[in-house]
């Protein structure tokens, strides 16, 4: 009597380009062993979807990185990744048919157009009689079960946190599926190399290539070298541009290269191991925490990227200024710590935490341009950009969103510059025409007497710009139009 053969079970990735602590795959490859069944890893290069927020350049270098180490691991754990592109319901029907497949399983994505498509997919798959699933892989707690004591969602990040970590019992990450069960014909895939991920622009893909390493091993060995010590003192210095304060993590939890759960459970046992990196682990999953609640507030607000939480700033005045946005994207302000920053931001695909929140601050209070400006080019720009941290970190800053910062809360360059980055070593490092400038007058050049600038080589207007504004008076700007809505509102946005 023979035995009928169960037919292969596909595993979508998406953001979730690991094999340890996938849900989705940890299921395949259980439900696989059970039935006698194949599992076919597959990725989509998704096109011709409508969605709004496609991959932004940096975020397409650091994907063929990371693909290209997945489909190493996926084969050496015995079933190829298939890579194939299109509009992802009609290729997943498309290698339906080829396989004979009868189940779908991926891990969740929370982005609005992507939620809607998802369950579109599901509902039609499950019509068909294809039993599709989906998991939580990339959240510590899925969006719709935090709930304040009314029963409605957070609006303030503290109460969230408090309610969360109090709450919260994540279960232990699980290991990778020790292998996975080849069909007996392999579907065909695409060549990564024909997608052309990567960008034309050979200076930058060398900049990214010389800052970061894609994939899972690397994402693991970051998160032990961090734990190993760093940690420890990450209160303090995750402020310090100037020196290597921060995990650095962000660009493989945005790619799901590791899961949160991974980092919770990590942190949590070098706690336990060694008591003294206890306060710089709580102060650090406190920040694992702000990423859980930006994809709260997206899932209860999906407007968040495009327009501000708080419908007094709909109207807001921004001006139009094409020579200053150009200026900022350059990194040619005049003001050292935003240059720095910004030109950190082109060259690596990331910025440090403080610097961003100092150059964003430039860009809506002392250029006064829409927030929505800094959202694109940051979503261009950067290897770790994330649709929920992208938007609401902006609007945190632009004083619009929840839990945000006040708009009359504008950052000075010159005193963030010399109280984060008090030697000039960060501005130095992106602002090499600076470097021979003593720590007096690093943060603010045009102040420096004339000997001091010939000494350093430096002619202002030519080897450096002389600043596009005078923060000050664009503070005043700011605060007068900030007052005199309020005056007409009745009450401050």
């Amino acid at each position: 009597m023979s035995t009928a053969i169960a037919p292969p079970i596909i595993v979508w990735f998406r953001n979730d380009l690991r094999l340890a602590d996938n849900p989705a795959l940890t299921a395949a490859a259980q439900m696989a062993g059970e039935r006698g069944g194949a599992v076919i890893p597959l990725y989509i290069l998704e096109e011709e979807t409508g969605d709004p927020w496609t991959l932004g350049g940096a975020q397409r270098w650091w994907l063929h990185g990371s693909l290209e180490r997945l489909a190493t691991c996926c084969a050496r754990h015995g079933s190829p990744l298939v890579l194939r592109r299109g509009e992802p319901a009609a290729v997943l029907d498309a290698l339906i048919a080829e396989t004979g497949a009868g189940c779908v399983l991926w891990n969740r994505r929370y982005a609005p157009a992507q939620t809607a498509r998802d369950a579109a997919i599901k509902q039609g798959l499950k019509a068909r009689g294809i039993d599709a699933r989906s998991f939580n892989a990339g959240l510590l707690a899925e969006p719709w079960t935090v709930r304040n004591k009314s029963g409605g969602s957070f609006k303030v990040f503290t109460p969230f946190w408090r309610h969360l970590s109090a709450t919260l019992t994540p279960p232990p990450p699980t290991r990778a599926p020790a292998a996975l069960k080849a069909p007996a014909t392999a579907p065909a895939g695409d060549a990564l190399e024909g997608w052309g991920l990567p960008p034309t622009a050979p200076d930058w893909a060398a900049g990214l290539r010389k800052r970061w390493v894609p994939g899972e091993t690397a994402a693991l060995s970051h998160l032990a070298d961090f734990l190993d010590g760093p940690v420890g003192v990450y209160a303090t210095e995750r402020d310090r541009p100037d020196r290597h304060g921060t995990s650095t993590l962000s660009p493989h939890l945005a790619f799901g290269e590791i899961g949160p759960r991974q980092v919770w459970h990590a942190a949590r046992h070098a706690a336990e191991a060694r008591p003294e990196l206890a306060a710089g682990i709580d102060f650090f999953l406190r920040e694992v925490g702000w990423r859980e609640f930006q994809y709260h507030l997206l899932h209860h607000a999906p407007e968040l990227p495009e327009r501000p939480l708080d419908p007094r700033f709909a109207d807001f005045p921004w001006r139009e200024d094409a020579a200053g946005l150009q200026a900022w994207r350059r990194g040619r302000t005049g003001y050292p710590i935003v240059d720095a920053g910004m030109r950190q931001l082109w060259e690596t695909g990331w910025m440090h935490n403080r610097v961003r929140m100092i150059v964003a601050s430039f860009l809506v209070k002392d250029l006064l341009l829409p927030w929505q400006e800094g959202e694109r080019w940051f979503w261009d720009t950067l290897v770790d950009a994330d649709l929920a941290q992208n938007a609401g970190n902006w609007q945190w800053v632009a004083g619009c969103g929840a839990d945000a910062a006040p708009f009359f809360r504008v950052f000075n360059p010159v005193l963030q510059g010399e109280k984060f980055d008090p030697d000039g070593d960060y501005v130095r490092r992106y602002v090499p025409e600076l470097d021979r400038l003593p720590p007096r007058w690093i943060h603010q050049p045009w102040t420096a007497p004339t000997e001091i600038l010939r000494q350093a080589g430096i002619r202002l207007g030519a080897d450096y710009p002389r600043p596009i504004l005078d923060h000050g008076a664009a503070r005043d700007r700011a605060l007068a139009l900030y007052n005199e809505r309020k005056a007409k509102a009745g009450a401050a946005p």
